[in-house]
């Protein structure tokens, strides 16, 4: 699903380069479940955005289903993102105009589908997150983990092969952020949709199926449950 290849990503700051990654190779297949772990200025977001084709590296490589992004134009990045890849964020990101309902429905509305199927997809994923009944609600009227649940239906409802979430739980506390881990899990054997988590959480650490730690811009270890 993904091939990091001996990536670098350096930022400028004034006249300070700062070294985010450092030749990192990582490969993660269809259908995991699993965390790229460390502690803050590890580069674990950095890599997590450039999975998710919002940055291009330095140098090196990614590869998403084969197609290697450094090459692409922004408008082609975001093509492939609109169509292989989800994205759930730590403060959920739900626009606080629009119903649980029209969050989730907006992103499907830009891939020009009938409005049956976007109403029944819409309606299905609520409905599987735990959200039916609740469709009308705005973001202001909805709990912090409510709420994580419309950003992970707004994620799942255009059926991506891969799903990125950036400290999902931070948020959230201990009780609902494992209540979400479980959705997750749960929804990751039922789509066969790939996720891949930014954590310095240790409950999503314990509940990856795959950990991978990020030391100073350079995977220092990783494993796998058992």
């Amino acid at each position: 699903m993904v091939n990091v290849q001996k990536t670098v990503k350096d930022y400028i700051a004034g006249k300070v380069v700062v070294h985010a990654l450092r030749g990192v190779d990582l490969t993660i297949n269809g259908g995991e479940f699993m965390s790229i772990a460390g502690p803050s200025g590890s580069g674990k977001t950095t890599l997590l955005n450039l999975i998710g084709c919002l940055d291009i590296p330095t140098s090196g490589e990614i590869f998403i289903d084969n197609e290697p992004i450094s090459n692409k134009s922004k408008t082609a990045r975001a093509l492939l993102r609109r169509k292989k890849i989800g994205f759930v964020f730590q403060s959920f990101n739900l626009i606080p105009v629009l119903t649980a309902f029209e969050n989730v429905a907006f992103s499907l509305s830009l891939l020009s589908l009938p409005q049956k199927e976007i109403y029944d997809r819409t309606m299905n994923i609520l409905d599987e997150v735990g959200l039916g009944g609740l469709e009308k609600r705005f973001p202001k009227e909805m709990s912090g983990g409510q709420q994580q649940r419309v950003a992970i239906a707004r994620a799942l409802v255009k059926q991506p092969a891969l799903i990125l979430a950036d400290e999902p739980t931070a948020n959230l506390d201990s009780n609902t952020g494992k209540e979400i881990l479980k959705l997750m899990e749960k929804l990751n054997k039922s789509h066969k949709s790939t996720f891949v988590f930014s954590t310095h959480d240790a409950m999503v650490m314990d509940f990856a199926h795959r950990l991978v730690m990020l030391h100073d811009g350079r995977i220092v270890n990783g494993k796998k449950s058992s």
